[in-house]
């Protein structure tokens, strides 16, 4: 049952990993971005995404990881 989860998330990753790769190669031409009158510089479209993914990756988790964190303290200081 191990061998199986471990060969189902092989292939979903490997999934992923395709599916941002066609992305990079679809998504070629240059943008620029503006936020609150700030214009960044120009770079290609699927750089900017996939920095945006990754960087939500992180985030999220991060997060999490803080208010569990926060939650399991304050459960201590009641009990």
């Amino acid at each position: 049952m191990g061998n199986l989860k471990r060969a189902l998330l092989a292939v979903l990753v490997l999934l992923l990993a395709l599916a941002v790769l066609a992305f990079s190669l679809e998504n070629q031409q240059s943008v620029s971005l503006i936020f609150l009158g700030w214009a960044g510089p120009k770079l290609p479209l699927s750089l900017i995404t996939i920095t945006a993914l990754l960087v939500g990756m992180i985030v999220g988790p991060a997060l999490y990881w803080v208010f569990m964190r926060r939650s399991r303290v304050s459960k201590k200081r009641i009990g």
